[in-house]
């Protein structure tokens, strides 16, 4: 599959786009367009480095799917960016041009630039957070999505100091925050996922064991003591286990699926200052964020199909 390519000037930006459907990386198309302006209350960041999430392909997958979502052709794509404030728009306060930024776009963040309303959210008007001394662009601009929805799920559970908790999909983009996360707050972690990722898993610190048939017999072996709470970041099959050992509903989450009596949650629902905190532990060397791979802009396509895989070790960045 041949890769997009374009050349760019100082008046126009590099947009990757959806033109004229929705569907997979084949679809995607890398156009020059004129460059945003920031208006009243906004900033333009000159973005440098952008992250991909499954949320991505999934929301611009089909036009029903996107359509949910509140997109419409021609459409961007990927939110989590990093990147320079590069203009500032009337009434800004707190942000100036030269600033180093980060933070989520809904469906827009794969561009040159990206115009961010300074009180708006990722799904409404995008984010922006300064980045902290120490954090490279590539690692700030995995940080949001991912950060966020591990943040959320965590609080659902409320792991602490002798808990248990089992995490399903652990080597995946939010599990590497989960999995630390967790243990930061003083909680054993087991991960689940494929025998490939059995190394990966113990680099973040989780005690690893592979999903399918008899996953709920091999947790009784490594924690014959129990588990105590149970984060699913896959699909139901974590939910199902969880329970099967015994492990209350209020202390069981999943972001993939809705299940009667389980709490879900989302990057939306992370509390105020969540990613601020998350930004900082990085900063500090307390948190690891691995960078499987990272593409330039042109090969957009080959980064996306890297990441639908669903078996990447670690966060995807395309360089802008």
């Amino acid at each position: 599959m041949q890769e997009p390519s374009v050349t760019t000037s100082r008046t126009t930006s590099r947009v990757v786009q959806f033109v004229e459907s929705f569907g997979g990386p084949e679809v995607l198309s890398l156009r020059e367009v004129p460059a945003p302006q920031a208006g009243s209350g906004q900033i333009r960041v000159r973005v440098t480095a952008a992250g991909l999430n499954p949320m991505d392909w999934f929301m611009t997958s089909d036009a029903e799917t996107a359509t949910r979502f509140g997109l419409s052709l021609p459409s961007g794509f990927g939110t989590d960016y990093a990147g320079v404030v590069d203009q500032v728009g009337d009434g800004v306060t707190g942000f100036a041009a030269g600033d180093r930024v980060f933070g989520g776009a809904l469906s827009r963040a794969v561009a040159d630039h990206v115009v961010i309303d300074v009180a708006g959210t990722i799904a409404a008007g995008g984010d922006a957070h300064p980045i902290p001394d120490g954090v490279d662009d590539r690692t700030a601009a995995v940080l949001a999505i991912a950060g966020c929805t591990a943040a959320a799920a965590l609080a659902v559970v409320n792991p602490g100091p002798g808990d248990t908790l089992l995490v399903g999909g652990a080597a995946g983009g939010v599990g590497v925050f989960v999995v630390q996360l967790a243990q930061l707050a003083g909680a054993r972690v087991i991960g689940t996922g494929s025998a490939t990722s059995a190394e990966a898993l113990r680099a973040l610190g989780a005690e690893p064991v592979t999903y399918g048939d008899g996953l709920v017999d091999r947790i009784r072996a490594l924690a014959p003591g129990g588990v105590t709470a149970a984060i699913d970041l896959y699909g139901t099959d974590t939910v199902q286990a969880a329970r099967e050992l015994g492990v209350p509903d209020k202390r069981i989450t999943a972001i993939a699926a809705q299940v009667d009596g389980i709490t879900s949650a989302n990057g939306a629902k992370a509390a105020p200052g969540a990613i601020e905190e998350i930004a900082r532990l990085v900063a500090a060397g307390r948190l690891r964020v691995p960078i499987a791979a990272t593409f330039p802009v042109e090969q957009i396509r080959a980064a996306v199909e890297l990441q639908a895989g669903r078996h990447v070790h670690g966060k995807v960045v395309i360089d802008l």
